[in-house]
């Protein structure tokens, strides 16, 4: 829908991270899964997972950035899922609900750097 603004809070920016998740409902020895990101922004992030998860459903994700030494850990809640072109899979997007303060700014950190290589929009 080209002209139509997106009606988004944060900026969103490329980028393939490694990443794992579980349902928060599991408990902690539960093996998470791991995959790649699509996206991310100070509000959340988007990645591919091999299953059906409803939306609303909470997750523990934690993101292994470049440059820094342990992973952001947030629990998200899943916005919206949709079907891929693959069998099985899915992409969600997932809106931060918690999030420290230090890993809220090294995610703010990490997309305004990313932010800078892409397409700019002039």
């Amino acid at each position: 829908m080209e002209g139509q603004l997106e009606n988004r809070r944060f900026e969103r920016v490329a980028t393939h991270i490694p990443v794992k998740y579980r349902r928060l409902e599991d408990s902690s020895e539960t093996v998470r899964a791991s995959t790649i990101t699509k996206n991310i922004s100070e509000g959340g992030v988007r990645f591919r997972v091999p299953e059906f998860i409803s939306r609303a459903c909470r997750l523990v994700v934690e993101m292994d950035v470049p440059m820094l030494t342990k992973p952001i850990r947030a629990i998200s809640k899943v916005a919206w899922i949709s079907k891929t072109d693959s069998e099985g899979d899915y992409e969600i997007g997932n809106q931060f609900l918690e999030i420290t303060k230090q890993d809220k700014a090294l995610v703010a950190e990490y997309v305004k750097g990313l932010a800078l290589y892409n397409d700019p929009k002039e």
